[in-house]
Order: C-alpha cells, then sequence, then structure tokens
C-alpha cells in the first residue's frame, strides 16, 4: 500500500522516468531478441547446394551478405568451380555468366582484387547486353576493385559510365579525395552532395553519413571532433535497431551490424590517436568480434586495421602476452601502410623484450617499403590527384553547363507564361470585341441569309432554264441532223448510179450516230456524259435496221455497262463503231450466214485508259487491206477519229473473222 501511495504522490517528471525506463528495457528486451534469433544461425552453404538453377543461386548469393557464417570462401570457391565447369560442358551461357560473377565476387571477398577485376571486366566490356540487376553488380565490383587496387581514374571512368546507364545521378569524388590523402576537401564535398539527400526518419542513413564524416575527421587528425561524431553515429545506429515500427530484412540488420563493428573500430581508434590505450581495447574488441561475426570469411581491412590497433594497445601498456596474440593472428593486410604499421609493432615487440636483430630485421623490411612507395607513390598519387581533378573538373563544367540549360529553360519558361499572361489577356479582350462582333454579325446574317435564299432561288431558277435550254439545243441538232439524214433519203431516191446510193447511204447512217448523240444527251439528267452501253444498243438497231433488207440474222453481244463517255469521245467513238458494224454487215458475211457473232466490248475504269475491242466471225478482211487502205473512205475516217481519241486503231486478222481494237485516255 506504501508503494502504491508514493507512486501516487510523484511529481510529474517522476512518471516520465519511469516511462523512459520502461521503454528502455522493452528496446532491450527487443535487441536481445533480435540477437538471439540471430544466434540460431543458417547454413547458407547448404540451402546454396540444394538449388538447381544457376540464377537461383547466383540471387541467393548476392542476397545473402553473411553467406561465409559456417562454410569459408574457398569451400564456395571450389562448389562454384565445379558447378562452373558442367556448365561449359553443357555449353549453358547464361549459368556460365551467373557463376562467373559469383566467382568475381568470392574473389573481391577473398581480397584477390587483380583476379575479382579480370574475371569482371570481361562482363563490363558487354555491359549493353545485362538486365540492370547484372549492370548494377558489374558496376559495384568494378568501382570496389577499382578503389581497393588505386586505380583512381578508372575508377572514375567506371562511374562516369554508371551516370550514363541512369544507375546513378551525380559522380561523387569525395572517397577518392580521401584515398589520396586530401580528406578535408572529400569531408566537404561529402557534406555537400550526401546531407540534402538523407531522410530525417532514416537513422541508419544518418548514422552512415556522421560515420564518413567522423573518418575523415580522424583521418585528418582532427580526433576530438571526429569521436563527437562517431558517438552521434552509434546512438543513431541504436536508434535504428530499437525501431519496432519499420520492419527489417535479414540483410538490411546484418549490414547494420556491420556498420556498428566499424563505428565501434573507428571510435577505439580515436582513443588510440588521443593514446587513451585502456580506453580504446574495449572497443576495438568489441568491433573486432561485431565484424567476424556478421561479415564472416570476407576480407575486412577494418578488421586488419583495428587488429593492429590494438596491438599497439597492448604493447604501449606493456602487456606482450595479449599483444603477440593479436600479432600471431593469421592475417595478411593488404595495404602498404598497414603492412608497414604490422612490420613497426613486430619491431616495437621485439625491442621491448630485447631481441634487437628481430627488431633490426622488421625495421630494415619498413626502410625497403618505404623506399620503394617513396619513389613511386609521389608520381603515381600526383598523377592520380590530376586525374580525378581533370575529371572534376569536366564533371563540373557539364554539371554547370546543364545547370545554365536549367537556368535556361526556366527563365524561358517564366517568359512563356508572361506571355501566356499576356495572350491570355488580349485573348479576353479579343473575345469580347469578337463576342460584339458576333452579335453584330448574327443580325447581319440574319440579313445576308435572306439575301442568299433569294440569290439561291434565282441560280436553282437559272440553272433549271439553262439545263432546259442545252436539252432544246441537242434536242433540235438532233432534230437537224435527222432533217440531214432525210435529205438524204431524197436524194437517194432520186439518183440512179449505185455507187452514189451507197455513198449516200452510208454518209445518212454516219449523221444518224451523230444524232443519237445528242438524243441520248437530252434524255440523260446529266448532260455532261452518255451512258455507252444504251447509246451503243440504240445504234446497233440504227444501223441493224437498214441492212435487216438483205435477211442478216447477227447475234450482236455489247459489253459497256457502267461507262461515260462525255460529247468529245462519245461522237469519234460512235463514228467509228458505226464504220465497223455497217462494213460488217455489208462485207463480213456474204452468204447471209445463220451463225454470223459481232462482240463489241468497252471499259473505262477513272485514273485509267479505256478499252475498246470489236470482233465478228465473218470472212475477214481481204489480203490487200493495206494498199486498199489509202484509198477506202472508211479506213481513213476510222484513222482521223482515232486520232482525235489520241490513240491508233489495231486490227488483228483472226482464222475466223477480224479484230479492231484500241486504248484511248
Amino acid at each position: 500500500m506504501f508503494g502504491f501511495v508514493c507512486l501516487y504522490d510523484m511529481k510529474k517528471y517522476d512518471y516520465i522516468t519511469i516511462i523512459l525506463f520502461i521503454w528502455l528495457i522493452f528496446c532491450c528486451q527487443i535487441n536481445w531478441s533480435q540477437e538471439s534469433s540471430q544466434e540460431i544461425e543458417e547454413d547458407y552453404f547448404k540451402e546454396f547446394q540444394s538449388l538447381q538453377e544457376a540464377n537461383d543461386r547466383s540471387t541467393f548469393f548476392f542476397g545473402t551478405p553473411n553467406r561465409y557464417n559456417k562454410n569459408s570462401a574457398y569451400d564456395w570457391l571450389d562448389t562454384v568451380n565445379v558447378y562452373l565447369s558442367s556448365s561449359e560442358k553443357t555449353k549453358d551461357s547464361v549459368s556460365v555468366r551467373d557463376y562467373q560473377l559469383i566467382q568475381a565476387q568470392i574473389y573481391y571477398d577473398l581480397g584477390d582484387y587483380e583476379k575479382s577485376l579480370a574475371l569482371t571486366k570481361s562482363f563490363y566490356e558487354d555491359i549493353e547486353k545485362f538486365g540492370m540487376e547484372t549492370k548494377v553488380l558489374v558496376f559495384e565490383l568494378m568501382d570496389n576493385n577499382y578503389s581497393k587496387l588505386e586505380l583512381y581514374d578508372k575508377q572514375i571512368e567506371v562511374r562516369m559510365r554508371k551516370r550514363e546507364h541512369s544507375l546513378t545521378k551525380n559522380v561523387a569524388f569525395y572517397d577518392i579525395y580521401s584515398s589520396l590523402g586530401q580528406h578535408r576537401k572529400a569531408m566537404r564535398d561529402y557534406m555537400t552532395e550526401e546531407k540534402k539527400e538523407i531522410a530525417e526518419d532514416d537513422f541508419f542513413a544518418q548514422a552512415v553519413y556522421n560515420n564518413n564524416i567522423g573518418n575523415y575527421l580522424r583521418l585528418d587528425k582532427s580526433t576530438p571532433t571526429a569521436l563527437t561524431y562517431f558517438k552521434k553515429a552509434d546512438a543513431l545506429l541504436d536508434v535504428y535497431f530499437s525501431d519496432v515500427i519499420n520492419t527489417k530484412t535479414d540483410n538490411e540488420l546484418n549490414k547494420a551490424n556491420i556498420l556498428k563493428g566499424i563505428i565501434t573500430g573507428n571510435i577505439g581508434k580515436c582513443h588510440v590517436q588521443l593514446k587513451e590505450y585502456k580506453e580504446a581495447i574495449p572497443f576495438l574488441e568489441k568491433s573486432i568480434d561485431i565484424i567476424k561475426k556478421y561479415n564472416s570469411g570476407k576480407f575486412s581491412s577494418d578488421l586488419i586495421e583495428n587488429s593492429l590497433e590494438i596491438t599497439d594497445c597492448y604493447l604501449q601498456l606493456n602487456d606482450f602476452a595479449k599483444a603477440t596474440d593479436y600479432l600471431s593472428n593469421d592475417f595478411k593486410p593488404i595495404k602498404a601502410e598497414n603492412i608497414l604499421k604490422k612490420n613497426r609493432l613486430y619491431a616495437a615487440y621485439y625491442d621491448k623484450t630485447g631481441n634487437y636483430q628481430s627488431a633490426t630485421t622488421y625495421l630494415k623490411q619498413n626502410i625497403r617499403i618505404r623506399d620503394s612507395i617513396d619513389i613511386k607513390e609521389s608520381n603515381i598519387k600526383s598523377q592520380q590527384l590530376a586525374a580525378v581533378v581533370t575529371q572534376e573538373v569536366e564533371y563540373s563544367r557539364n554539371m554547370i553547363e546543364e545547370q545554365k540549360k536549367a537556368l535556361e529553360k526556366s527563365r524561358n519558361d517564366i517568359l512563356k507564361r508572361d506571355r501566356d499572361i499576356s495572350l491570355v489577356f488580349i485573348s479576353l479582350i479579343f473575345t469580347l470585341l469578337g463576342f460584339a462582333g458576333l452579335v453584330y454579325a448574327y443580325l447581319k446574317s440574319i440579313r445576308n441569309q435572306r439575301l442568299i435564299a433569294e440569290q439561291k432561288h434565282i441560280i436553282e431558277n437559272s440553272l433549271v432554264e439553262k439545263d432546259s435550254l442545252l436539252k432544246e439545243i441537242h434536242h433540235r441538232v438532233k432534230n437537224n441532223l435527222q432533217m440531214v439524214s432525210s435529205l438524204l433519203s431524197l436524194q437517194t431516191k432520186n439518183t440512179r448510179s449505185k455507187a452514189a446510193i451507197e455513198a449516200l447511204e452510208e454518209g445518212k447512217s454516219r449523221v444518224k450516230a451523230m444524232a443519237l448523240i445528242h438524243q441520248k444527251l437530252y434524255q440523260n439528267e446529266d448532260l455532261s456524259v452518255i451512258e455507252m452501253q444504251g447509246y451503243i444498243e440504240s445504234l446497233i438497231n440504227s444501223v441493224q435496221s437498214v441492212y435487216k433488207k438483205g435477211g442478216h440474222n447477227i447475234n450482236i453481244t455489247i459489253d459497256a455497262e457502267g461507262v461515260e463517255l462525255d460529247i468529245d469521245r462519245a461522237i469519234p467513238f460512235g463514228l467509228i463503231l458505226n464504220e465497223l458494224v455497217s462494213n460488217s454487215f455489208k462485207y463480213a458475211f456474204p452468204h447471209n450466214e445463220d451463225d454470223g457473232k459481232i462482240y463489241i466490248h468497252l471499259r473505262k475504269i477513272i485514273g485509267q485508259e479505256g478499252f475498246f475491242e470489236y470482233t465478228d466471225n465473218g470472212v475477214g478482211l481481204p489480203k490487200d487491206t493495206e494498199e486498199r487502205a489509202n484509198s477506202s473512205m472508211g479506213i481513213r475516217l476510222m484513222n482521223r477519229l482515232a486520232n482525235q481519241l489520241q490513240t491508233t486503231l489495231n486490227t488483228d486478222k483472226t482464222s475466223e473473222g477480224v479484230r479492231f481494237w484500241f486504248n484511248f485516255k
């Protein structure tokens, strides 16, 4: 009861303290549960082997950061080599590609950057052939390998090409500047580029950002300030782990734990720089344990650097047993500075233990290494720095050009918007004026419509009158031609010469052919064209009525359905047909055959040439037709009429009868 009374009497801040204490216990419980769940480690190697397809194995391999938890990278490499050999035998190029990419990653994890680079280059040269996921893997491997091999000019080329493939917006140079000793410039560029991209609630990204800033400051010997950033990064990472609202994948947790190990190691390194060796040791030991656990089987420069730093701490504290424990570990530094530091620590150890000969040996090794570095490093670094500066200047120039274009576009957009506003205002004024004009135009249009209606009525009456006049003209022309035909008939009766009578009859037939044209025109609704099927039938009837007296019984077929010709073509065509039909009746069937046949074919398609064909199965043309052509009026007339149609009359002699034909426009 006393406890409850005290709790009731507490002040407001006591309640807050209790709530925060409960929240802390809850967060610790969650962290413990996450860590305990990770203690049950899966056998990723067996799971990798259980998969059947190369694509599935590749996805699993690259999606499992802590893949070497139970089996070393060498075990993985041996297995992948077997799969690769099998794929090469079956000529499965896709599987070969997947396994070679896995090989390149394993070599990188082992620290064999040259082999990894050699394998990745073949993918890099054919980068256009691959999908987005493969492109990302290849670019990352190329970038990381060139960074580890300190080939920074090549690394920049990879990053520029990466930007060309839209895999990144900007090309960053700060890590390269730091590798070349320009730590302050790297930090300034990094802060400028990265800070604006990090969200306030992205605690992991903020932890990465603060760790990188701290690292640039540590390398620049601004140790107290660097330590502040590392502690802030560590606190942000704790918040990230305790965030239960946003769920995290195993890969995300693994990356966060590795980052935790790196940050803890950096804090320890700062204490070493401040000569606080006792304070540094717990941080460095914890960092080594975390990195070994969550980055198992992979080569880690942080692990090597932390091991060297903790060795230095124990040597400074004269704890030689602990120092030799870390020095005797089988770790092989790759960077020249780490090799020099390891030799220096060996020399310090042997110097403190009185083994001066061994100490001298390691110091001599360092002298040789330094001499080699001094000869090459100065020129190489200056060349690399010059290359980076050149690329950055070029990149900056391109960025400035892009910004200029963006500003110019923005200025043009503003001007365009101003013009649009002005146009809208002017349009509004004109709209009002137009509306007033429409009202006026409407009133005027009513009056105009009345005038148009009256004019339309007058025009329609005029057209009707014009059509009537044209029909009347054609009717009178037809009557006049009919009168000429009658005069020719009278003349025939008063003529005794047989030749003259025949000539008059032929003339009369030709006049009738022309009269029929005018008759058809005034009988049609459309006065501009003549329907040829009906015209030919009427023409044949007219000619046939003359020669029926001779007893001819000729079967005539007409194929001209749908063909229409204007008067300029119809008259010469009708006269030609009149001559041909008359000749057939007069000469083609001398014995009055009952099986006589005449075939008339006419076709005219709009936009194409017309075609006319006339055939009969009579006795055919005489042998001296060509000699008689000049003296025969009928033949000369047909040739001239053909010329009017801009064509040539063709004649074919067949075994039975004769065939006349021509094309016309």
